[in-house]
Protein backbone atom coordinates (compact mmCIF):
# COMPACT_ATOMS: atom_id res chain seq x y z
CA UNK A 1 0.00 0.00 0.00
CA UNK A 2 1.37 3.38 -1.07
CA UNK A 3 -1.65 5.50 -0.23
CA UNK A 4 -4.18 5.37 2.60
CA UNK A 5 -7.71 5.76 1.28
CA UNK A 6 -9.64 7.41 4.09
CA UNK A 7 -13.32 8.14 4.62
CA UNK A 8 -14.70 10.72 7.05
CA UNK A 9 -17.94 10.15 8.93
CA UNK A 10 -19.35 13.46 10.17
CA UNK A 11 -18.67 16.56 8.08
CA UNK A 12 -19.36 19.29 10.61
CA UNK A 13 -16.76 21.82 11.67
CA UNK A 14 -13.96 19.36 12.46
CA UNK A 15 -14.82 16.78 9.82
CA UNK A 16 -14.86 19.39 7.07
CA UNK A 17 -11.56 20.86 8.31
CA UNK A 18 -9.94 17.43 8.14
CA UNK A 19 -11.39 16.91 4.65
CA UNK A 20 -9.96 20.20 3.39
CA UNK A 21 -6.53 19.45 4.85
CA UNK A 22 -6.42 16.11 3.05
CA UNK A 23 -7.78 17.48 -0.24
CA UNK A 24 -5.27 20.34 -0.10
CA UNK A 25 -2.44 17.81 -0.10
CA UNK A 26 -1.27 18.58 3.44
CA UNK A 27 -1.17 14.88 4.37
CA UNK A 28 1.25 12.97 2.11
CA UNK A 29 0.23 9.39 1.53
CA UNK A 30 -3.45 10.00 2.32
CA UNK A 31 -6.35 10.29 -0.12
CA UNK A 32 -9.89 11.30 0.81
CA UNK A 33 -12.12 8.79 -0.99
CA UNK A 34 -15.42 8.89 0.93
CA UNK A 35 -17.64 11.08 3.09
CA UNK A 36 -20.82 10.53 5.04
CA UNK A 37 -23.07 12.93 6.93
CA UNK A 38 -26.76 12.92 7.85
CA UNK A 39 -27.06 16.44 6.39
CA UNK A 40 -26.55 16.40 2.58
CA UNK A 41 -25.85 20.14 2.59
CA UNK A 42 -22.52 19.57 4.31
CA UNK A 43 -21.39 17.31 1.49
CA UNK A 44 -21.94 19.86 -1.29
CA UNK A 45 -18.53 21.59 -0.93
CA UNK A 46 -16.92 18.17 -1.48
CA UNK A 47 -18.89 17.11 -4.55
CA UNK A 48 -15.86 15.34 -6.09
CA UNK A 49 -15.60 12.93 -3.14
CA UNK A 50 -17.83 9.86 -3.12
CA UNK A 51 -20.71 10.32 -0.67
CA UNK A 52 -22.38 7.50 1.26
CA UNK A 53 -25.92 7.55 2.59
CA UNK A 54 -25.02 5.68 5.75
CA UNK A 55 -21.92 5.22 7.85
CA UNK A 56 -22.39 1.47 7.67
CA UNK A 57 -22.14 1.54 3.86
CA UNK A 58 -18.97 3.64 3.98
CA UNK A 59 -17.34 1.28 6.46
CA UNK A 60 -18.38 -1.94 4.71
CA UNK A 61 -17.19 -1.13 1.19
CA UNK A 62 -13.74 -1.26 -0.39
CA UNK A 63 -13.66 2.51 -1.01
CA UNK A 64 -11.67 3.11 2.17
CA UNK A 65 -8.75 1.58 4.05
CA UNK A 66 -9.30 3.82 7.06
CA UNK A 67 -12.07 5.80 8.73
CA UNK A 68 -12.01 9.08 10.62
CA UNK A 69 -15.00 9.43 12.97
CA UNK A 70 -15.90 13.09 13.61
CA UNK A 71 -19.51 12.77 14.73
CA UNK A 72 -21.20 13.78 18.00
CA UNK A 73 -19.64 11.92 20.90
CA UNK A 74 -21.87 8.92 21.54
CA UNK A 75 -21.42 7.71 17.96
CA UNK A 76 -17.66 7.46 18.46
CA UNK A 77 -18.18 4.16 20.24
CA UNK A 78 -20.64 2.47 17.89
CA UNK A 79 -19.02 3.66 14.66
CA UNK A 80 -15.57 2.98 16.05
CA UNK A 81 -16.46 -0.60 16.92
CA UNK A 82 -18.04 -1.13 13.48
CA UNK A 83 -14.87 0.19 11.81
CA UNK A 84 -12.54 -2.02 13.84
CA UNK A 85 -14.70 -5.09 13.33
CA UNK A 86 -14.58 -4.44 9.57
CA UNK A 87 -10.77 -4.53 9.76
CA UNK A 88 -10.37 -0.85 8.82
CA UNK A 89 -7.85 1.50 10.41
CA UNK A 90 -9.52 4.00 12.75
CA UNK A 91 -8.84 7.57 13.78
CA UNK A 92 -11.44 8.89 16.21
CA UNK A 93 -12.01 12.49 17.30
CA UNK A 94 -11.82 13.37 20.97
CA UNK A 95 -13.15 12.12 23.30
CA UNK A 96 -12.86 8.54 22.12
CA UNK A 97 -16.14 7.81 23.96
CA UNK A 98 -18.44 9.62 26.38
CA UNK A 99 -17.79 7.43 29.42
CA UNK A 100 -15.28 4.89 30.67
CA UNK A 101 -17.46 1.81 30.10
CA UNK A 102 -17.91 2.73 26.43
CA UNK A 103 -14.16 3.38 26.13
CA UNK A 104 -13.55 -0.15 27.36
CA UNK A 105 -16.02 -1.54 24.82
CA UNK A 106 -14.34 0.38 22.00
CA UNK A 107 -10.80 -0.56 23.04
CA UNK A 108 -11.79 -4.23 23.43
CA UNK A 109 -12.97 -4.22 19.80
CA UNK A 110 -9.41 -3.50 18.67
CA UNK A 111 -8.20 -7.10 18.36
CA UNK A 112 -5.89 -6.99 15.33
CA UNK A 113 -2.53 -5.30 16.05
CA UNK A 114 -2.11 -4.71 12.32
CA UNK A 115 -5.09 -2.36 12.42
CA UNK A 116 -4.00 1.13 13.44
CA UNK A 117 -6.22 2.77 16.06
CA UNK A 118 -5.45 6.41 16.92
CA UNK A 119 -7.09 9.41 18.56
CA UNK A 120 -7.14 13.06 17.50
CA UNK A 121 -5.20 14.43 20.44
CA UNK A 122 -3.57 17.12 18.34
CA UNK A 123 -2.16 19.11 21.25
CA UNK A 124 0.35 16.33 21.83
CA UNK A 125 2.13 17.82 18.80
CA UNK A 126 2.52 21.23 20.50
CA UNK A 127 6.25 21.77 21.18
CA UNK A 128 5.47 23.44 24.53
CA UNK A 129 4.09 20.15 25.83
CA UNK A 130 6.46 17.79 24.04
CA UNK A 131 9.39 19.73 25.54
CA UNK A 132 7.76 19.79 28.97
CA UNK A 133 7.25 16.03 28.81
CA UNK A 134 10.91 15.46 27.97
CA UNK A 135 11.95 17.69 30.91
CA UNK A 136 9.77 15.62 33.25
CA UNK A 137 10.87 12.25 31.89
CA UNK A 138 14.54 13.24 31.93
CA UNK A 139 14.28 14.18 35.61
CA UNK A 140 15.08 17.87 35.08
CA UNK A 141 12.22 18.91 37.38
CA UNK A 142 12.87 16.25 39.99
CA UNK A 143 9.90 14.71 41.74
CA UNK A 144 6.78 16.76 41.04
CA UNK A 145 5.07 18.22 44.11
CA UNK A 146 2.28 20.41 42.76
CA UNK A 147 0.52 21.08 39.44
CA UNK A 148 -1.94 23.90 38.76
CA UNK A 149 -3.59 24.32 35.36
CA UNK A 150 -5.93 27.23 34.77
CA UNK A 151 -7.49 26.66 31.36
CA UNK A 152 -10.32 29.18 31.11
CA UNK A 153 -9.85 30.47 27.55
CA UNK A 154 -12.47 28.11 26.08
CA UNK A 155 -15.05 30.93 25.98
CA UNK A 156 -18.32 30.00 24.26
CA UNK A 157 -21.44 32.10 23.64
CA UNK A 158 -25.14 31.35 24.02
CA UNK A 159 -25.29 31.10 20.21
CA UNK A 160 -22.65 28.38 20.25
CA UNK A 161 -24.78 26.21 22.51
CA UNK A 162 -27.90 26.98 20.44
CA UNK A 163 -26.22 25.74 17.25
CA UNK A 164 -27.09 22.07 17.71
CA UNK A 165 -29.76 20.10 19.53
CA UNK A 166 -27.23 17.51 20.69
CA UNK A 167 -24.86 20.07 22.15
CA UNK A 168 -24.52 20.55 25.92
CA UNK A 169 -27.08 17.88 26.84
CA UNK A 170 -26.63 14.63 28.74
CA UNK A 171 -28.35 12.70 25.98
CA UNK A 172 -26.61 14.34 23.03
CA UNK A 173 -23.11 15.09 24.28
CA UNK A 174 -22.76 13.44 27.67
CA UNK A 175 -21.28 16.52 29.30
CA UNK A 176 -20.04 20.04 28.70
CA UNK A 177 -16.62 21.64 28.94
CA UNK A 178 -15.00 18.42 30.24
CA UNK A 179 -16.31 16.32 27.33
CA UNK A 180 -16.07 18.84 24.50
CA UNK A 181 -13.29 21.36 25.06
CA UNK A 182 -11.05 19.95 27.78
CA UNK A 183 -10.36 16.41 26.56
CA UNK A 184 -7.20 18.01 25.14
CA UNK A 185 -5.94 19.30 28.49
CA UNK A 186 -7.12 16.22 30.40
CA UNK A 187 -5.19 14.06 27.93
CA UNK A 188 -2.11 16.24 28.34
CA UNK A 189 -2.50 16.13 32.11
CA UNK A 190 -2.35 12.33 32.28
CA UNK A 191 0.28 12.22 29.50
CA UNK A 192 2.54 14.52 31.51
CA UNK A 193 1.76 13.66 35.13
CA UNK A 194 -0.03 10.31 35.14
CA UNK A 195 -3.32 9.50 36.83
CA UNK A 196 -4.14 10.65 40.37
CA UNK A 197 -5.27 8.33 43.15
CA UNK A 198 -8.29 10.46 44.04
CA UNK A 199 -10.00 13.73 43.21
CA UNK A 200 -12.67 16.08 44.47
CA UNK A 201 -14.41 18.33 41.96
CA UNK A 202 -16.96 21.14 42.04
CA UNK A 203 -18.95 21.37 38.81
CA UNK A 204 -21.10 24.35 37.90
CA UNK A 205 -24.10 23.10 35.90
CA UNK A 206 -25.17 25.88 33.54
CA UNK A 207 -23.37 28.48 35.62
CA UNK A 208 -22.81 30.80 32.65
CA UNK A 209 -25.18 29.42 29.99
CA UNK A 210 -28.67 28.01 29.59
CA UNK A 211 -27.50 24.38 29.47
CA UNK A 212 -27.98 21.24 31.59
CA UNK A 213 -24.31 20.23 31.73
CA UNK A 214 -21.17 21.63 33.31
CA UNK A 215 -19.62 24.86 32.01
CA UNK A 216 -17.40 25.53 35.04
CA UNK A 217 -15.17 23.08 36.95
CA UNK A 218 -12.62 23.28 39.74
CA UNK A 219 -10.93 20.01 40.69
CA UNK A 220 -8.41 19.02 43.37
CA UNK A 221 -6.33 15.85 42.85
CA UNK A 222 -4.03 13.74 45.03
CA UNK A 223 -1.22 11.44 43.86
CA UNK A 224 0.43 8.49 45.57
CA UNK A 225 3.74 10.32 45.99
CA UNK A 226 2.08 13.22 47.80
CA UNK A 227 1.81 15.45 44.73
CA UNK A 228 -1.25 17.72 44.64
CA UNK A 229 -3.00 19.02 41.54
CA UNK A 230 -5.61 21.68 40.79
CA UNK A 231 -7.44 21.87 37.47
CA UNK A 232 -9.75 24.79 36.66
CA UNK A 233 -11.74 25.28 33.47
CA UNK A 234 -14.81 27.05 32.10
CA UNK A 235 -16.45 28.22 28.89
CA UNK A 236 -17.86 31.29 30.61
CA UNK A 237 -14.87 33.61 31.15
CA UNK A 238 -13.34 36.05 28.69
CA UNK A 239 -10.57 36.66 27.83
CA UNK A 240 -9.61 33.64 29.92
CA UNK A 241 -6.26 32.12 30.82
CA UNK A 242 -4.16 29.15 29.77
CA UNK A 243 -1.47 28.81 32.42
CA UNK A 244 0.21 25.59 33.54
CA UNK A 245 2.51 25.75 36.57
CA UNK A 246 4.48 22.77 37.83
CA UNK A 247 6.50 22.73 41.04
CA UNK A 248 9.16 20.05 41.31
CA UNK A 249 12.10 19.43 43.61
CA UNK A 250 14.35 21.17 41.07
CA UNK A 251 12.22 24.29 40.70
CA UNK A 252 9.17 25.76 39.01
CA UNK A 253 8.08 25.60 35.37
CA UNK A 254 5.46 27.89 33.85
CA UNK A 255 3.89 27.29 30.44
CA UNK A 256 1.66 30.01 28.94
CA UNK A 257 1.62 29.48 25.16
CA UNK A 258 -0.46 32.57 24.34
CA UNK A 259 1.35 34.89 26.76
CA UNK A 260 4.94 33.70 26.52
CA UNK A 261 6.72 32.23 23.53
CA UNK A 262 8.74 29.68 25.46
CA UNK A 263 8.86 27.82 28.76
CA UNK A 264 9.99 29.55 31.94
CA UNK A 265 12.02 27.35 34.29
CA UNK A 266 13.08 28.86 37.64
CA UNK A 267 15.57 26.17 38.58
CA UNK A 268 16.78 25.49 42.10
CA UNK A 269 20.53 25.00 42.39
CA UNK A 270 19.77 22.58 45.24
CA UNK A 271 16.60 20.45 45.39
CA UNK A 272 14.11 22.10 47.73
CA UNK A 273 13.71 19.20 50.19
CA UNK A 274 17.45 18.66 50.37
CA UNK A 275 17.91 22.39 51.07
CA UNK A 276 15.19 22.33 53.73
CA UNK A 277 16.82 19.41 55.55
CA UNK A 278 20.43 20.62 55.37
CA UNK A 279 20.42 24.42 55.63
CA UNK A 280 20.90 26.12 59.00
CA UNK A 281 18.87 29.21 58.08
CA UNK A 282 15.17 29.27 58.92
CA UNK A 283 14.04 31.55 56.09
CA UNK A 284 16.56 31.02 53.31
CA UNK A 285 15.71 29.53 49.94
CA UNK A 286 18.04 27.78 47.49
CA UNK A 287 19.60 29.98 44.86
CA UNK A 288 17.92 29.79 41.47
CA UNK A 289 18.64 30.10 37.78
CA UNK A 290 16.12 31.83 35.55
CA UNK A 291 16.08 29.61 32.46
CA UNK A 292 14.17 30.61 29.33
CA UNK A 293 13.57 27.52 27.21
CA UNK A 294 12.71 28.57 23.64
CA UNK A 295 9.97 26.75 21.75
CA UNK A 296 10.20 26.65 17.98
CA UNK A 297 7.38 26.02 15.57
CA UNK A 298 4.55 27.88 17.28
CA UNK A 299 1.87 25.45 18.39
CA UNK A 300 3.14 22.62 16.19
CA UNK A 301 1.45 20.75 13.33
CA UNK A 302 -1.70 20.02 15.36
CA UNK A 303 -4.47 18.18 13.40
CA UNK A 304 -2.36 17.82 10.27
CA UNK A 305 0.43 16.36 12.39
CA UNK A 306 -1.88 13.67 13.77
CA UNK A 307 -3.19 12.88 10.26
CA UNK A 308 0.38 12.56 8.93
CA UNK A 309 1.34 10.34 11.84
CA UNK A 310 -1.75 8.16 11.30
CA UNK A 311 -0.88 7.73 7.60
CA UNK A 312 2.76 6.97 8.39
CA UNK A 313 1.77 4.45 11.06
CA UNK A 314 -0.25 2.57 8.45
CA UNK A 315 2.26 2.89 5.60
CA UNK A 316 5.60 2.83 7.41
CA UNK A 317 5.00 1.47 10.88
CA UNK A 318 5.67 4.82 12.54
CA UNK A 319 4.91 4.94 16.27
CA UNK A 320 1.62 6.65 17.04
CA UNK A 321 1.66 10.03 18.76
CA UNK A 322 -1.76 9.37 20.30
CA UNK A 323 -2.76 5.71 20.54
CA UNK A 324 -6.53 5.63 21.03
CA UNK A 325 -6.25 3.19 23.94
CA UNK A 326 -4.72 6.02 25.97
CA UNK A 327 -7.88 8.06 25.39
CA UNK A 328 -9.67 6.21 28.18
CA UNK A 329 -7.63 8.13 30.75
CA UNK A 330 -8.86 11.60 29.83
CA UNK A 331 -12.43 10.27 29.71
CA UNK A 332 -11.97 8.68 33.13
CA UNK A 333 -10.72 11.99 34.56
CA UNK A 334 -13.72 13.84 33.10
CA UNK A 335 -16.15 11.18 34.36
CA UNK A 336 -14.59 11.16 37.82
CA UNK A 337 -14.84 14.96 38.10
CA UNK A 338 -18.51 14.89 37.12
CA UNK A 339 -19.23 11.94 39.44
CA UNK A 340 -17.57 13.80 42.30
CA UNK A 341 -19.76 16.79 41.56
CA UNK A 342 -22.91 14.64 41.38
CA UNK A 343 -22.17 12.83 44.65
CA UNK A 344 -20.56 15.75 46.51
CA UNK A 345 -17.73 13.43 47.51
CA UNK A 346 -14.13 12.48 46.83
CA UNK A 347 -13.78 9.86 44.09
CA UNK A 348 -11.11 7.17 44.22
CA UNK A 349 -9.46 6.09 40.97
CA UNK A 350 -9.73 3.81 39.05
CA UNK A 351 -13.33 4.96 38.58
CA UNK A 352 -16.15 2.44 38.66
CA UNK A 353 -17.17 2.77 35.02
CA UNK A 354 -20.43 0.86 35.46
CA UNK A 355 -21.53 3.11 38.32
CA UNK A 356 -20.83 6.21 36.27
CA UNK A 357 -22.65 4.81 33.24
CA UNK A 358 -25.69 4.11 35.47
CA UNK A 359 -25.62 7.69 36.79
CA UNK A 360 -25.37 9.13 33.29
CA UNK A 361 -28.33 7.07 32.12
CA UNK A 362 -30.33 8.37 35.11
CA UNK A 363 -29.50 11.94 34.14
CA UNK A 364 -30.69 11.28 30.60
CA UNK A 365 -33.88 9.51 31.72
CA UNK A 366 -34.79 12.19 34.26
CA UNK A 367 -33.90 15.22 32.15
CA UNK A 368 -36.65 17.81 31.85
CA UNK A 369 -34.39 20.28 30.06
CA UNK A 370 -35.79 21.79 26.87
CA UNK A 371 -32.96 22.68 24.53
CA UNK A 372 -33.38 25.86 22.53
CA UNK A 373 -31.93 25.50 19.04
CA UNK A 374 -31.58 28.25 16.45
CA UNK A 375 -31.87 26.53 13.10
CA UNK A 376 -29.93 29.27 11.35
CA UNK A 377 -26.97 28.41 13.57
CA UNK A 378 -27.33 24.65 13.40
CA UNK A 379 -24.06 23.11 12.27
CA UNK A 380 -23.28 20.27 14.70
CA UNK A 381 -19.68 21.46 14.79
CA UNK A 382 -17.53 19.97 17.51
Amino acid sequence: MNTVKIGIIGVGNMGSAHARNILDGKVPGMELTALCDHNPERLKPFAKVKAFGTAEDLIAGDTVDAVLVATPHYDHTTLGIATLEAGKHLLVEKPISVHKADCERLITAHKDPKVIFAAMFNQRTDPHYTKLRSLIQDGELGEIRRVVWTITDWFRTFSYYASGGWRATWKGEGGGVLLNQCPHQLDLWQWLFGMPQSLRAFCGIGRYHDIEVEDDVTCYMEYGNGCRGVFMTTTGEAPGTNRLEITGERGKVVVEPAEHGGIRFIRNEVAMTEWSKTTEGGFTKPSTWNVEIPVKGGNGPQHVGILKNFANAILKGEELIAPAAEGIRSVELANAMLYSGFTDATVELPLDGAAYEKKLKELIANSKFEKKVEEKLASDFK
